[in-house]
Formats: structure tokens, sequence, C-alpha cells
């Protein structure tokens, strides 16, 4: 029995994705595939457009056989974080044979190659990296010098594209785990990551220009109540971009009529802010939010901003806007610098949620009980009965996540059930 594993946000699943795991089967002759997602909030600091159990039945219908969920801290920290919990999720699944990914040339060796200097960071490299920083470049920016100047023609065209730096993360997870997981990747095909147009026909859209054309729904309308006041037009030209079955999936979790985006958090935020200012609560204790940021911010508490407009008022040469955009989610979320410290202490994953999974993958479910070196969560309710009292922290601080993330919903109209009442989605 080949398992091959998939790291991945889906927001929103797209060609793209239902590409990778056709690929999965077709080429790497995988029997199970199991994606590990965000749940409901993402890297890049934000909201996922869609929730989690949505993105779940559309992996499902696309042909993944189990769908389980990364920890929100992890979930929304850097790319570094993001890729050693995955690995770590993965391997201890126990059944887990080889990690698949995008990448834009799909060639491994010169993604390894940076993973091992990063790994070993040799005294050129350090000392490179050191003096761009110097130079007032950010740490990706920087990065990405030193890695050009180590790394010599080894170095592409896009070589710092975000599938790449999350490919070398896994890449150096695995190796610092000593995991027995063979890393794959192909080439990722479509629009690049950061392309927001409408495609041209034939060619698979990015997950930035589905979020944009839901966008742009949204904001035409006068309600979030896609399914009142869509244009039928504009539902038809979605429909043809997402994968078959998908579309299915949105309508039977009702998750048009609300798609999330990151200026719906605005209010939160205000509230946190103003709250930690009356408090007279340290915000450098929240995770990603430096002395110096948590000074900026505060000066700026009493100003009232969106999201995204909080977001431009702090942005430097040296703190990208994923970056504070994380800052700021973490805020929101309440997850501190010692929540993180703690859970990677716990090497990241201290139990699986399983979000859903095919009837057909009963043969994988039933290795996994048996193979898992952590505990299995399907039903909430249950948790503590077998988690421990750190491991049911880290599972509260995603089912709080997942809590302010219905609210957001239900101000937009629709109603979700609870972390406690949804079952497991299975098809």
């Amino acid at each position: 029995m080949k398992t091959i594993g998939i790291i991945a946000e889906y927001n929103p699943f797209h060609q793209g994705h239902a590409y990778q795991i056709s690929q999965a089967r077709s080429v790497f002759q995988a029997d199970f595939v199991v994606a590990a997602i965000s749940g409901d909030f993402v890297q890049r600091g934000e909201p996922a457009v869609f929730d989690k159990y949505t993105r779940t039945a559309m992996a499902l219908n696309c042909g993944a056989d189990l769908v389980v969920e990364l920890p929100v801290e992890f979930a929304t920290g850097s790319a570094e974080d993001f890729a050693a919990c995955g690995a770590a999720l993965l391997d201890k699944l126990g059944v887990v044979d080889e990690l698949l990914f995008g990448s834009e040339e799909g060639n491994l060796a010169p993604l390894q190659a940076a993973a091992d200097v990063l790994l070993a960071e040799p005294e050129d490299f350090r000392f490179t990296l050191k003096d761009w920083l110097a130079k007032g470049l950010s740490y990706p920016a920087a990065r990405e010098k030193a890695l050009r100047t180590a790394l010599g023609d080894q170095i592409f065209d896009g070589f710092a594209s975000p599938n790449n730096i999350l490919g070398i993360e896994y890449l150096k997870a695995l190796k610092r785990r000593g995991s027995s997981i063979k890393p794959l990747t192909i080439k990722r095909r479509g629009q690049g990551y950061h392309d927001d147009a409408v495609p041209e026909a034939g060619v698979f859209a990015s997950a930035s220009s589905l979020r944009e054309i839901l966008r742009d729904e949204a904001s035409a309308s006068s309600s979030a109540l896609f399914s009142r006041h869509t244009n039928p037009e504009s539902l038809s030209r979605l429909q043809e971009l997402l994968p078959p079955g998908t579309f299915h999936a949105l309508l039977a979790e009702d998750a048009l009529k609300a798609p999330v985006f990151a200026d719906d958090l605005s209010g939160l935020l205000q509230y946190r802010l103003l709250s930690a200012l009356h408090q007279g609560e340290d915000l450098s204790r929240y995770a990603d939010l430096s002395p110096e940021l948590s000074a900026r911010l505060t000066r700026l508490a009493l100003t009232p901003a969106s999201f995204t407009e909080r977001i431009q008022q702090l942005k430097t040469r040296n703190l990208t806007y994923t970056r504070i955009s994380r800052a700021l989610l973490h805020l929101v979320l309440g997850i501190t610098d010692k929540d993180m410290a703690t859970a990677r202490q716990a090497d990241f994953v201290s139990f699986i949620r399983i979000l859903g999974f095919q009837k057909e993958a009963a043969p994988l479910l039933s290795a996994i009980k048996k193979a898992a070196a952590v505990p299995l969560v399907s039903k909430v309710a249950d948790a503590g009965q077998s988690l421990s009292p750190e491991a049911m922290q880290q599972l509260n601080r995603s089912l709080y996540a997942s809590h302010l993330y219905q609210s957001l919903v239900f101000q937009k109209g629709r109603g979700m059930k609870n972390e406690f009442t949804k079952s497991v989605i299975i098809l």
C-alpha cells in the first residue's frame, strides 16, 4: 500500500491542486493520497476564503482519500514552521511513504541543494546574509541573495517563488527529522502564484485569481449573500475555472453565501487593540509581534483602520506584508510566542484531527490507527478522553480560531455548525 502525502491550503481548491492529486496516482502510483491542510486561517495571515469543511469536501471530491488539519499556530506561521508542522504531521501518521509538492521547475536537485545550504549555514552564506540584512533587505530577500551567491548556476529564474520556498522548507524539515518519507516534486501548471487576473482559456486559474473573482462579486453586491445576489454569469465563470465536483461542494456547504477576506477581521483587530491598550497589555508577547512593531501598533490603536490598511501603515523595507499580516492575525487569535515555543518543543503535532475521508479509504484508516504516533481526533467532544492536557491546549487553539471564523460568516448571513456538532465529512 503506497501512500503519498500533500501539504496544502486549498484556498480555494483549484485545477492545479486536482492535477497534483491525479499525478500522485498516475505518475507516482499512489494507492492513497492524504492531504494535510490549513484550517480556517492560512499562512498568509488571513482567513481562508472558504471554511475548512468546504475545502475538505472540495479535496475529497477531487480524489483525496483523507484530509487532516494542521494546528492553527503553524498553519498561520512562517514558511519554516508551516512546513515543519506539515512534515511532522505526515510523519506521525505512520503510513506516508512520499511527500509530493509542486515547484516552478519540477526539479528536486536545486531545491535540495538550497535546503542543504540552509541547514548547514556555511560561513560564507552567513556572512553574505548578514551583509544584505545590514543593507536593509527583508529576511526573505536577503536569504535569496545569499543563496544565489552560494549556489550560483543552480539558481534559476523564479527560484524564490512561494512554491519553491515552501518546497525547500519541506526538504529541510524531512532531513532535519531524519524522516523516512521521500520527497517528490512536479512542475506546477497554470497561472503564477500571485497572478490575480482572469486566466486565458485552458490555463489553470491560481488561488489568487479565484479569490479576486470572489472578492469582486462580494464588492459589487449590496450584500455578501452570493446565493441571492451574485450574477449568474459570474457563477458560471467561477464554475468553469474550478475542477469538476468542487462547485458542488461549495453549494452543498452553502459556502458561496459568505466567502471571507482579510478585511472581515477589521472589527476583531480593532477590538483587540483597544482592549490591549485599556488593560496595558504588552503586545510583544504575541507571535511575530516584535517590541518595535508592537510599539508602533500601540501608537496607532486609537485611529481605526481596516485590517489591510493597518498592514500598510506598519509595512517597512525589512518587514514584509505577509509577516505583518501574520503578526496581526496572531494578536486576533491570541497565539503567543509561548504557545509557539511549547508546540515546537512537543514536535509540532500532539494529535491528528481528521476532517474528512472517502469510504473506500477504510484500509488506510485502519493502517493509521495501528501506526500513528499520536492520538487521532475525529469527534471533538470526545477528545478529552484521549488527549493529554498539553494536546488539549493545542486543540483548543484551533477550536477557538474556527469559532471566531464562524462568527465572521454568521455576520454575512451564513450559519455553521460549531466544532462540537459538525461531523467529519465522509464521501
